[in-house]
């Protein structure tokens, strides 16, 4: 009866350190995402994508259209505020850039 007790205590364990690493990186992924700090316009990548914090300042651009948002793009988590385009920085949810692109 003991023996079947420790057995299962070891398999339960064993799963449970097997599950460990999945746990964790769902959790720092978004524990990440989270601190990622706010994308300086004057970036170089930020200026070579003309991204504007305000979505009207971008009026004069010829790829703009009103409406196009970063909070209504396809490269934008609405859960961090990242872009798939800056990865290492959040965006403004109503920013824009040349690479907007409706989600689908």
């Amino acid at each position: 009866m003991a023996n079947q007790s420790r057995r299962k205590f070891m398999r339960n364990s064993v799963m449970g350190l097997a599950a460990l690493p999945f746990g964790a990186g769902i959790l720092s992924k978004s524990a990440f995402a989270q601190e990622l700090p706010r994308l300086d316009p004057s970036n170089s990548t930020a200026q070579a994508l003309n991204y504007v914090e305000v979505a009207s300042d971008a009026s004069d651009h010829p790829a703009y259209e009103e409406g196009e948002l970063c909070s209504n793009c396809m490269f934008f988590n609405a859960e961090t505020a990242g872009c798939q385009l800056f990865p290492q920085n959040s965006v403004e949810a109503g920013g824009w850039c040349q690479s907007w692109t409706a989600k689908g």
